[in-house]
């Protein structure tokens, strides 16, 4: 208890002083090596607490499920909780809480994780759940109509009946990108989502849940030698797979703004959703324009948030960021800046993009202001440093980093482009990509209701 107790204060001492002195270099310790089977595997040991997480991560997510099934990467996600050859259905669950623990899934664009929280001494139980659905998922017509009702559902409550219906995700990277590895709704389409079959899924777990196209991760009060022998024991004799086809994500650039207007049954007020398409992550421009997204539109200090929402009380709210579900890292691919913002009734969506402009037009003539950019960069370090204070956070940017680059080390070294951006940088960012021309813009707005009958 002394020890976390002495970290933790010291990790908080840090944060308060970051705004005076650059980040200290970080040291997480980190093995990485490949079983002859292809898998990948991160252990990281941090004896800060007496937990640990386990974590898979499958190198397929929204953007690499078939023509013609939108939602399956989802859809199999649920598949993977159904049992395997020596777990029976839900009890992946029951073993994990049961043990103190939780566990959960989750699909993404590029990838798809498993993953579970649990007393440093179940380790294993954790790994050998892991390896037994990685190798002999149970895969039946039953459990498959199963989760298409589950998933159905889900959609028809997160979205169908919701307003909006995360426009600003579905809608947005529907109209903003044309390759449709990179546009379609990862949801899922009801129709497409029923029209699954046995077959599919079985060809799917074959191709792309194979050992070859994971990363296993470990991270937390364990011993690294103890560990390997674990990983050993319950992985090494999974079969390897061919190598899945990658899908070309290549997105021309955008010459010409694109503007759509929607109709929206459930809504009340007319809302606003523009995407920025940004460059790639291993551009010179691409710490820059992170930080710029916290200057414009991270916090109600914001330069967008103030304009539209204290100012002009145009808005009611104003969200986004860089990444829709996650953070800088953990995609490959193209990707778009979001915004959202509900504007009130009276006013219209030329005049939020009038003011949105007039924000960056003073951007690109001015720049940003030295207090700003140092407050972007401590707002980012401490998220960061957040991010990595927990098992699960720091497992899932170690597992991004082993997925998509193949070096989980990078993990310490990942906050020095940022420590380095300067004024000028931001504001050649602003001037090159937050330009009409490479922007989408969606207006939603209430549909109209049919107006009561004479007499009515």
């Amino acid at each position: 208890m002394r020890r976390l107790l002495v970290t933790s204060l010291s990790l908080l001492m840090l944060i308060a002083n970051v705004s005076y002195v650059n980040a200290k270099p970080l040291n997480i310790p980190v093995v990485y090596y490949k079983l002859p089977n292809g898998l990948k595997v991160v252990i990281s040991e941090d004896h800060i607490a007496p937990v640990v997480e386990v974590a898979v991560y499958y190198n397929v997510g929204f953007r690499l499920e078939p023509k013609s099934r939108t939602g399956f990467a989802h859809l199999f996600e649920h598949m993977m909780f159904q049992g395997s050859a020596n777990v029976k259905k839900f009890d992946h669950v029951k073993y994990v809480e049961a043990n103190g623990g939780n566990t959960n899934g989750h699909t993404d664009f590029d990838y798809t994780n498993y993953y579970q929280t649990l007393p440093s001494n179940r380790v294993e139980l954790g790994l050998w759940l892991e390896s037994d659905r990685m190798r002999s998922l149970d895969i039946s017509e039953e459990n498959l109509k199963n989760q298409q009702a589950v998933v159905s559902e889900e959609v028809r409550v997160n979205v169908l009946n919701q307003p909006y219906q995360f426009f600003e995700w579905i809608s947005l990277w529907e109209n903003a990108f044309t390759n449709w590895n990179n546009s379609h709704n990862g949801y899922g389409e009801l129709s497409e989502i029923n029209a699954a079959t046995i077959a599919d899924v079985r060809s799917f777990f074959k191709t792309y849940y194979a050992p070859n196209n994971a990363v296993l991760t470990i991270v937390g009060d364990v011993d690294v030698n103890d560990v390997k022998k674990m990983v050993e024991k319950h992985f090494a004799n999974i079969p390897s797979q061919p190598a899945p086809p990658r899908a070309d994500l290549t997105e021309p650039p955008q010459t010409k703004e694109k503007r759509v207007s929607q109709t929206d049954k459930l809504a009340n007020l007319p809302a606003l959703a523009t995407g920025y398409h940004l460059p790639p992550q291993n551009s010179p421009d691409f710490p820059a324009m992170a930080l710029l997204i916290r200057i414009l539109q991270i916090g109600d200090s914001s330069r967008w948030y103030q304009r539209l929402v204290k100012e002009k009380e145009l808005t009611l709210d104003l969200s986004g960021g860089l990444n829709y579900f996650g953070n800088e890292f953990d995609y490959t691919g193209p990707m778009i800046m979001t915004t959202r913002t509900t504007y009130k009734t009276g006013h219209t969506a030329d005049e939020v993009i009038k003011e949105m402009d007039a924000v960056v037009a003073d951007i690109t003539s001015k720049g940003v202001t030295e207090k700003e950019l140092a407050d972007a960069k401590v707002q980012y370090r401490s998220n960061f440093y957040s991010q990595i204070e927990s098992s699960f956070g720091k497992a899932h940017l170690l597992s991004a980093l082993a997925l998509f680059r193949d070096e989980p080390q990078q993990i310490n070294s990942l906050l020095t482009p940022f420590e380095n951006v300067t004024a000028a940088q931001v504001k050649a960012a602003a001037a090159k990509y937050l330009v009409a021309t490479n922007r989408t813009v969606i207006d939603r707005v209430p549909e109209a209701k049919p107006q009561p009958k004479t007499g009515q």
